[in-house]
């Protein structure tokens, strides 16, 4: 880890300011442009990882190719003694978690307008073709004026973009709490896994807390995956019907009974007369999750089952023309 007063290429190391999964962020002096910055440097542990460099200069093409109030911009990426890093702008803010853990619960207004301000700020990633899939309050940053500040681009999902594992990646890099079951179940995902964090974030703001706990990691992901949905206008008496309904739209298991786009879903915070409640009904009855069969980790199974039998049948093929 460095520390205060190092020096790392052309940046002066003001103060340590958090430990991601995989990476150090400092803030940070830089010495050419004079200005403070953010500078993300990947631990130890992840150090010659190449998807590590590929990580931070996907991060920063999307933060560049990003201009709204509720994105932090990046500023620039290099390596330095073989060690990627990425600099970003530095925000003048608290974390959403902290913010929530001193603040309390919020009311029904006050959630309304932050996560109004959340929605816009993904709405516009997601018309640019950018997927977060990592959202939550450790990835929001408030400034004193409220503005909303959505960090960490580092598991973004862009047009055309692959696949990339990174290496030492464990469940200390995320939390199941905001992941939707199709994250869970292995799914990159697309624009209604946003939709669905939104939705848990916007649960935790007027409950103070979040709609699926449980001791460990693995009953979270359970519970996302086949719990039944409380009604928020149950856990907290005087929530209107219109917007538990929204919530509880965000916050269905299956992506297609979710909002189609961020657009529905502000268009509806806007007009909750128009909302329809009867999903009340099933949030708490039943639970609709998708079969067995069309899981994905069964498809993955049955995919490389497939892959296997076609590589044993041309083999054979081959084998055969031999003699």
């Amino acid at each position: 880890m460095l520390q205060i007063s190092d020096q790392f290429d052309h940046y002066l190391i003001r103060s340590h300011m958090a430990k991601g999964g995989m990476s150090n962020v400092y803030k940070a002096y830089d010495l050419l442009s004079g200005r403070e910055v953010v500078l993300k440097v990947p631990d130890k542990n992840s150090i010659g990882d190449p998807a590590q460099y590929e990580r931070f200069q996907r991060e920063l093409e999307v933060m560049k190719s990003v201009d709204h109030p509720a994105i932090q911009k990046g500023v620039a990426s290099g390596v330095f003694n073989n060690t990627p890093y990425l600099v970003t702008e530095l925000i003048d803010g608290e974390s959403m978690r902290d913010v929530v853990k001193r603040k309390g619960t919020y009311s029904e207004q006050e959630a309304i307008a932050l996560i109004r301000k959340i929605a816009d700020g993904v709405l516009h990633i997601h018309n640019l073709e950018i997927i977060h899939r990592d959202l939550k309050p450790e990835n929001i940053l408030i400034t004193e004026g409220g503005q909303p500040v959505i960090l960490d681009f580092g598991l973004t999902l862009t047009k055309g973009s692959h696949r990339v594992t990174y290496a030492n990646f464990s469940s200390a890099a995320g939390t199941p709490d905001y992941m939707a079951p199709e994250q869970i179940e292995g799914s990159r995902g697309d624009s209604r896994t946003d939709i669905y964090a939104i939705g848990v974030m916007f649960f935790e703001l007027i409950a103070g807390k979040i709609p699926f706990e449980g001791d460990n990691n693995l009953a979270v992901m359970a519970l996302h995956l086949n719990g039944a949905l409380p009604r928020l206008d149950k856990v907290v008496p005087g929530t209107t019907p219109q917007i538990a309904s929204i919530i509880a739209k965000c916050l269905q298991k299956n992506p297609s009974d979710r909002y189609a786009n961020l657009s529905e879903f502000l268009a509806d915070l806007d007009h909750p007369e128009k909302v329809d409640i009867t999903i009340l009904e099933r949030a708490t009855g039943a639970v609709t999750a998708r079969p067995w069969w069309r899981r994905q980790p069964f498809l993955s199974i049955v995919s490389a089952f497939v892959f296997l039998i076609v590589i044993i049948t041309l083999a054979l093929i081959l084998q055969h023309f031999k003699h």
